[in-house]
């Protein structure tokens, strides 16, 4: 079965060149000019990644994307934007996009990251237990005893890669290539999230240990 893509997108030019090549590619493609268009694709179908513009006549790029994490959706989403800040890049990748790019953008870029998160693919939705705490990746959420845990989206992306590690050591490499794909960042950034993570999940007698391998990663005892 061909992979489901999602253009969301008002420009009528831009929308039907990325529609277009991307169907000559071979995937099978859905087209959105609105945040409403957009959300009717989204109760009839299922996606495996979805082509983002920031700014649309009826909402934006975030609101959206919060939204369909919000209900469960685990389409990869890759942002469109002319705008480049820095505060807007993390703005997105904490509304739930998991690549970003730049207007104006070469059609060949833009289909080689498709590619590249058509190759990740979606979440497995799968329950983990992890001693007190329960972990639903397609409602992407924690449960603890004293109830919720909030988690980023990376935060969350990262303990679901320990966990489907098993008792293998995770590489920071390993990790920053799944997690943050081709946004380039710091391997201490991992060592941060990791920490933090460990204070969020904190529990009297939790049964696990997040433990770090000097020099290689993580490993999630259990």
């Amino acid at each position: 079965m061909a992979t489901r893509v999602l253009v969301v997108e008002d420009d009528s030019s831009l929308r039907l060149a990325v529609t277009d090549n991307l169907a000559d590619e071979g995937y099978e493609v859905t087209a959105a000019a609105t945040v409403a268009e957009a959300t009717r694709a989204l109760a009839q179908a299922r996606f495996e990644v979805i082509v983002l513009d920031l700014m649309l006549p009826d909402g934006d790029g975030y609101a959206l994307c919060r939204t369909l994490r919000r209900e469960g959706h685990t389409a990869r989403v890759l942002m469109l934007t002319a705008r480049t800040l820095e505060d807007d890049l993390v703005k997105g990748f904490q509304a739930g996009a998991d690549d970003y790019l730049a207007k104006p953008y070469r059609l060949r870029e833009l289909l080689a990251r498709v590619a590249a998160l058509a190759r990740r693919g979606a979440p497995l939705a799968t329950r983990h237990a992890l001693g007190p705490f329960e972990v639903d990746e397609a409602a992407r959420s924690v449960t603890g005893p004293a109830g919720p845990v909030e988690l980023t989206r990376k935060e969350f992306d990262l303990l679901v890669f320990l966990l489907r590690a098993g008792d293998t050591v995770a590489r920071r490499e390993d990790i920053l290539d799944a997690v943050w794909g081709d946004v380039v960042v710091d391997t201490h950034t991992v060592d941060n999230f990791v920490s933090a993570l460990k204070k969020k999940l904190k529990a009297d007698g939790a049964g696990f240990e997040l433990k770090t391998v000097r020099g290689v990663g993580f490993r999630l005892l259990r």
